[in-house]
């Protein structure tokens, strides 16, 4: 009785959270894994653009020039995710796996 009533819990949660994780969110992502050159050229550029910012003295700067470094880093690391793609897991997802894993 006990089993079942994991069982029937585990599909509940599954079906719960399956339908959001499956959605699309109107990105489509190209199926090839490899960078092509423009892609590689760009994180080229972000990261150049990233090790300058970390260089720079942020003690000498005024509060709005900060926020704009700020909002730019942001900027940069979005569109390096984005370039990059990759495959991410989150911790409810880790969580349910090593359910399971104990469990069976």
């Amino acid at each position: 009785m006990k089993k079942i009533a994991y069982f029937l819990s585990l599909i509940l949660l599954l079906s719960a959270v399956a339908p959001a994780a499956m959605a699309k969110d109107g990105k489509e992502k190209p199926k090839n894994e490899t960078l092509s050159p423009e892609d590689k050229a760009r994180l080229d550029q972000l990261e150049n653009r990233f090790l300058e910012i970390k260089a720079m003295d942020f003690k000498s700067m005024n509060k709005s020039e900060r926020k704009e470094i700020r909002k730019e880093l942001r900027e940069i690391n979005k569109e390096a995710k984005d370039r990059n793609g990759g495959i991410y897991i989150s911790t409810g997802a880790i969580i349910i796996i090593l359910l399971l894993i104990i469990i069976l």
